[in-house]
């Protein structure tokens, strides 16, 4: 599937803001000038904004345009359902990706039952990710995805982006996400995948599901907490009283 034209112009403005052709309090330049430089409609300029706007990295001010908001270079969006492999691309994080374990499994691992313990006995496939950024590990993403309705997933895949593969591949409408983050104490061989002093890391543990509300995946990504700052982008929503 070729990618749409709007993910090309966020992932370029992206890296735009990154490399700071356009800094923090900084405008970006109009919607119609944009549509021109890129050779696209509004439609399609307004998409990728919306995509820089909720990750936070633009504000929108009503008659004025997009304003470049603070990027802190290795803090991650937690509200959004974006892979990291979709995040690595659009943020410039110099990350790679170890796939430590593939296995096809009859039932959750224990770690998962752990902390998803109202889940039923279910098949799936298993995966463990470690991810670097600048050869050093600062992520472990731990991944249960459900079978049905994930019924293959070729190693290869598995090593680059899953949710490519499941959208473009299989056709899957991947839709929101629940997440819960604590900070936990880690076993052992946890901590010395993430190379940690100590046995406390950041999880975020996320239940993923399809637009049809089919739960797909279970994730638990453990997170070195010396070297990330969480951001959730927020904004205010008005309600009548």
């Amino acid at each position: 599937m070729v990618k749409a034209k709007s993910d090309l112009i966020a992932q370029d403005l992206a890296s735009k803001i990154r490399h700071q052709q356009f800094k923090h309090g900084e405008f970006l330049p109009g919607e119609n000038q944009l549509a021109e430089l890129y050779g696209s409609s509004r439609e399609t300029v307004r998409k990728a904004l919306e995509q820089l706007t909720s990750l936070g990295l633009i504000q929108k001010i009503k008659g004025k345009g997009s304003i470049v908001l603070n990027l802190e270079k290795y803090s991650f969006p937690i509200s959004g359902i974006s892979s990291f492999a979709e995040l690595n691309k659009l943020l410039g994080m110099n990350a790679k990706t170890e796939l430590l374990t593939y296995q096809k499994l009859p039932d959750l691992p224990p770690i998962f039952k752990e902390h998803f313990p109202e889940q039923k006995k279910q098949a799936g496939i298993y995966l463990e990710r470690l991810r670097l950024i600048n050869d050093e590990p600062e992520v472990l993403d731990c991944d249960y995805l459900f079978n049905p309705p994930v019924e293959k997933l070729p190693k290869e895949e598995a090593k680059k982006s899953i949710y490519a593969y499941l959208e473009n591949k299989l056709g899957f409408d991947i839709s929101y996400a629940t997440k819960t983050i604590t900070v936990e104490k880690i076993n052992n061989d946890l901590q010395q995948k993430l190379q940690l002093d100590d046995q406390l890391a950041v999880l975020i543990a996320s239940r993923n599901f399809l637009a049809d509300t089919t739960l797909f995946q279970l994730t638990l990504s453990f997170h070195n907490p010396q070297k990330f700052k969480f951001i959730d982008f927020a904004r205010r929503q008005k309600i009548k009283l």
